[in-house]
């Protein structure tokens, strides 16, 4: 009974030992010095209070440019199996690729010229 997905199966159970093994062990083997400051939240160095002298808040602008990051990002991601199988998919392909690009570009134009992508 050789099954294509028995090396998946075996590869997805030794990821998953190697995890619960890691996280087992470093809670056994690990300090356990808890003190307030070790387990309060961490907001990226910033004091959590209303009196940070950094006014304590990021401004919009820091979260839309890295969700425009994230986007283009996986756009990358999904045009690396069409250029991989370009001569295969025909014009159906490149159209639907073209597509693809249309769409995305679209919105990246909008807020470009919005100015969402300016940092100050």
């Amino acid at each position: 009974m050789n099954s294509p997905f028995v090396p998946i199966l075996v590869m997805m159970a030794v990821a998953m030992a190697m995890t619960i093994g890691g996280l087992g062990l470093s809670a056994i083997v690990g300090p356990k010095r808890y003190n307030r400051v070790k387990v309060s939240n961490y907001e990226c160095g910033i004091e959590p209070t209303p009196r940070a002298p950094h006014a304590g808040r990021f401004q919009i602008k820091y979260y839309l440019v890295a969700m425009t990051f994230i986007i283009f990002d996986i756009e990358v991601v999904f045009m690396y199996p069409w250029a991989v199988g370009f001569s295969t998919v025909g014009v159906f392909g490149l159209v639907a690729m073209l597509s693809f690009i249309f769409l995305i570009t679209v919105p990246y134009v909008y807020e470009w010229r919005r100015g969402g992508l300016d940092w100050i």
